[in-house]
């Protein structure tokens, strides 16, 4: 019988290439790592003492439960070869600990750590899972990501031609997007799998200020269910969807302002016909 397995987001101490000024300053416009970090992922603590942690609050509800080590804060494969192998395996040392996901840039996966990703692929689970955001040029430009949608293509593709699970992150909302066109790109990718998330205003972003000067339109719930559902009739069956939205702490929020957490907005899908 199968265990219930849960990821735990784990904060290494990774930066950006978009923030140390190697390919651009300040990060992504949009970026908030408040926004998603709990309260036991801090730089501060070793991976281990994170994973513990994040063990500690979730075996309260399912004891019997195994783990994912999520490294998903800022760009986990920014680094020495050797450093991010060392801290893979830290993870991998824990106790019930059956795997490692891992959420990178398209710009930042060197030969010699796919190398070393191939092999560990062979003996544990792994899923290697790029920040895409968009298929736009202009738009990866207007949120200073600092890469191509065309590093993204070959990026997806090097490391599924290794046997790898491959994931992809896209934000849907961008102004003057295109995002049916987007879906039927992303439909010719070797992906394992897909998050989507709703594109959101954070305070004290870079976005956030360039919101309130000049705001644009922000879609109500039914016209992103609505796109929801247009983008994911363009993907095919063997692409599993992670997620259709993403909730942003309240405090932190601007825009859109919908109210739902994500099971409430997963259970509108299904009412929509997905």
């Amino acid at each position: 019988m199968g265990t219930k397995t849960q990821k735990i987001t784990l904060n290494a101490g990774f930066t950006c290439p978009n923030r140390d000024g190697t390919v651009g300053w300040g990060g992504c416009t949009y970026c908030n790592n408040q926004t998603f970090n709990p309260q036991y992922c801090a730089p501060t603590k070793s991976v281990t003492q994170q994973l513990e942690e994040g063990k500690a609050f979730f075996a309260r509800k399912y004891p019997d439960m195994k783990y994912l080590a999520y490294f998903q804060a800022y760009t986990n494969t920014y680094g020495t070869v050797e450093h991010c192998i060392s801290l893979y395996e830290e993870a991998l040392r824990v106790d019930d600990v059956v795997g490692v996901v891992i959420a990178t840039r398209p710009d930042c996966m060197p030969e010699a750590l796919l190398d070393y990703l191939t092999q560990l692929n062979q003996r544990t689970f792994l899923v290697v899972e790029y920040g895409v955001e968009s298929a736009s040029d202009d738009t990866l430009r207007w949120i200073n990501r600092g890469h191509t949608w065309q590093q993204s293509v070959e990026a997806i593709e090097r490391t599924a031609a290794r046997g790898i699970r491959v994931g992809a992150h896209v934000i849907l909302g961008f102004p003057h997007e295109r995002p049916l066109e987007q879906a039927r790109l992303i439909a010719q990718l070797p992906l394992t799998t897909l998050k989507l998330h709703q594109l959101q205003i954070i305070k004290g972003t870079r976005m956030a200020r360039a919101y309130v000067e000049h705001p644009w339109p922000m879609p109500t719930v039914e016209e992103y269910l609505q796109l929801v559902r247009d983008y994911v009739s363009q993907l095919p069956p063997r692409i599993i969807l992670e997620r259709f939205v993403s909730s942003s702490p309240k405090e932190l929020l601007l825009a859109p302002s919908w109210g739902l957490k994500n099971h409430e907005f997963t259970n509108l899908i299904r009412k929509y016909g997905l």
